[in-house]
C-alpha cells in the first residue's frame, strides 16, 4: 500500500509498504480522510520532536522511518481475535495515544501524561497518511452516520481544543482571547462557544484566518493595526478572563500573559520549537495562573456529540482536499507557503 513516511528532517517519502493485518486485539481500518496537523509540520521542518530516531520508541518498538498521520477517519474492514466492541463496516475515528498503563500518570487515569507517551502516526503503529491502519481496539471510536468522514477527520484536533477549554478555569459568561487562528485556534473558538464564553477575541495576521475566525463568531484583532494587549484590556474592561496561546511564537506568549486580567489564566496549547522568555513578575504581581496542556484525554465521545449538534464544522474549517499522491506539494509545502490555508485533508483513495 501507499504510505507517507518520515525519514528525517525535511525528508518525507511516499513509499510502497506492506499492508497491516488485524492481529489479536486489533482493528484494521481503511482510511478515508486524514488531516495534516501542526505537529506533522513541526516534524517536517524541525524534527524529530515526537518521532523516535536512532532508538526505538519504548511502547511501539519502532523508530524512523515511520508512517505519519494521526487525524484520520475510516471504515473497519477487518477485526482481530478478541475484538468485541467494533465490527466490520463500522465508521470510526482513532484516538491515537499510546500509553504504558503502569506509570504514575497512567495509574491516575492521566494517560496523555504517560512517561512513555507517544502518538500513532508519530511514534509508530502506522499512520493515517496511508491506505490502511491497524490499531488497538481501545483506540477506536465509532461515529454516527450523520457525520461525514471529513467531519470525522476533525475529531482528533477538536479533542485538543475541547480538552484545552475543559482544562481551563473558564466559566459561562467569561471573556476569552485566542492567540492564533490556525486550525487548533479556530477549534478552540468553537470549544469556547460550546462552553458558554460571552466574548471570544481572536488575534491573527492572516486575512483568510481572520475571516474564518469572524465567521465562527470571534471578535478579530489584527496585531498589525494596534497594541494587542492594550486593545484587549480596553475592550474587556481590564483584561480577558482567559488567554489561549496557540501560535508557538515566543513573543506571543508574553502578549497572552499580559492580555489577561488580575488573577486571569493563560493556557498554553502550542508546542514550542524554541525557548520562550517571560517575565515572572507579570504573573506574580497579578496573581495570574499559567497552565500547559498536551493532547487530550477522555474527550472523544464529547467531541463527537458536539459535532452532532453542529460544532467544529468541517465545511467552515477545511480549505483544501487533496490526494495522498499530492501531499508534499499541495499539502506540507502549501501549509508552509500559503498562510490562507487552514485545514488540509488528505485522501489515500485514488
Amino acid at each position: 500500500m501507499k504510505a507517507l513516511r518520515w525519514h528525517g528532517l525535511k525528508d518525507l517519502r511516499l513509499e510502497t509498504i506492506s499492508e497491516p493485518v488485524a492481529s489479536k486485539g486489533k482493528v484494521k481500518i481503511r482510511v478515508e480522510w486524514c488531516g495534516i496537523c501542526g505537529s506533522d509540520l513541526h516534524e517536517y521542518v524541525a524534527g524529530p520532536i515526537f518521532i523516535p530516531q536512532g532508538a526505538e520508541h519504548p511502547l511501539t518498538g519502532e523508530k524512523a522511518p515511520i508512517v505519519m498521520g494521526h487525524e484520520f477517519s475510516g471504515q473497519v474492514v477487518e477485526i482481530g481475535e478478541g475484538v468485541t466492541t467494533i465490527k466490520v463496516g463500522d465508521r470510526v475515528v482513532v484516538e491515537p495515544v499510546f500509553a504504558c498503563g503502569t506509570c504514575a500518570a497512567c495509574r491516575q487515569g492521566k494517560y496523555n501524561l504517560c512517561e512513555k507517551m507517544g502518538f500513532l502516526g508519530l511514534a509508530g503503529g502506522g499512520g493515517g497518511f496511508s491506505e490502511y491502519v491497524a490499531c488497538d481496539e481501545h483506540m477506536v471510536h465509532k461515529i454516527p452516520d450523520s457525520l461525514s468522514y471529513e467531519q470525522g477527520a476533525l475529531v482528533e484536533p477538536s479533542a485538543v481544543a475541547l480538552y484545552a477549554v475543559r482544562s481551563s478555569q473558564l466559566k459561562a459568561g467569561d471573556k476569552a482571547v485566542v492567540f492564533g487562528a490556525g486550525p487548533i485556534g479556530l477549534l478552540v473558538i468553537e470549544a469556547l462557544k460550546a462552553a458558554g464564553a460571552a466574548e471570544i477575541y481572536a488575534v491573527e495576521l492572516s486575512p483568510e484566518r481572520k475571516s474564518k475566525a469572524a465567521e465562527l463568531g470571534a471578535i478579530v484583532i489584527d496585531p498589525k493595526e494596534c497594541d494587542v494587549v492594550q486593545e484587549i484590556h480596553n475592550r474587556t474592561n481590564g483584561g480577558a478572563d482567559i488567554a489561549f496561546e496557540v501560535t508557538g511564537v515566543p513573543p506571543v506568549l508574553t502578549q497572552a500573559i499580559e492580555s489577561t486580567k488580575i488573577a486571569g489564566q493563560i493556557m498554553i496549547v502550542s508546542i514550542f520549537e524554541r525557548e520562550a522568555s517571560i517575565k515572572p513578575n507579570h504573573i506574580v504581581m497579578k496573581e495570574r495562573n499559567m497552565t500547559g496542556i498536551i493532547g487530550y484525554r477522555d474527550v472523544f465521545p464529547a467531541v463527537i456529540s458536539l459535532m452532532e449538534k453542529g460544532f467544529f464544522p468541517a465545511d467552515k474549517l477545511v480549505t483544501q482536499r487533496i490526494k495522498l499522491d499530492d501531499i508534499m506539494e499541495n499539502g506540507f509545502e502549501a501549509l508552509l507557503k500559503e498562510k490562507n490555508q487552514v485545514k488540509i485533508l488528505v485522501s489515500p483513495r485514488a
